[in-house]
């Protein structure tokens, strides 16, 4: 938090940019000093006010506001680079939510392990109508997270976070796995 700066004096003293008839007057100096200590805080914030934009500098505190404020889906226990990076790259997930490309990086930010996605949908072209349907007519999805021990993930916010980027049309099914293949949890 910010709420003690060490050195509040502005970095443009207001003492200096008086005329010089008030500049004689001590007792002037001393009345506009107290609007350095009042105004020199908020002259320095404004002073870098780009950087409280930009998640990777932004400080730690307003890193939180600015996710809430553009709609980065973070439980806010996330390490910290993990939300630089989640904040950085929310405009693109709301661009990609629904997509396989989208749904894999939200998993990512959120349990830090890409998975694998399998779904039953597909594109295709052909030169006449009524060509064939790629993919399957039903709608499947399914997430399969590979990792050494399934019991470190929270399946609550594994599941929250794959209903949030998944198209709302698709059931889906996700599967926790052991990378010795054995234990296979799902959620």
């Amino acid at each position: 938090m910010r709420a003690n700066v060490n050195d509040p004096r502005s970095p443009n003293p207001l003492a200096d940019q008086l005329p010089a008839v008030y500049q004689e007057d001590s007792f002037g100096l001393r009345f506009a000093s107290g609007f350095d200590v009042v105004l020199g805080p908020l002259m320095i914030v404004l002073d870098c006010l780009d950087a409280y934009f930009s998640p990777w500098l932004a400080p730690e505190d307003f890193l939180d506001w600015l996710g809430q404020w553009i709609g980065a889906e973070l439980d806010g226990d996330e390490p910290l680079e993990i939300r630089r990076e989640a904040i950085a790259s929310a405009v693109t997930m709301h661009r990609r939510r629904g997509t396989a490309f989208g749904l894999a990086t939200a998993v990512r930010l959120a349990i830090g392990v890409t998975p694998e996605i399998i779904e039953s949908g597909g594109s295709a072209w052909s030169a006449r109508p009524l060509g064939p349907f790629p993919g399957s007519r039903e709608p499947d999805l399914r997430v399969i997270v590979r990792v050494p021990d399934p019991s470190t993930i929270n399946r609550v916010r594994l599941d929250a976070v794959v209903a949030a980027a998944s198209p709302a049309h698709m059931p889906y099914a996700i599967d926790v796995i052991g990378t010795g293949g054995n234990d296979v949890l799902p959620v």
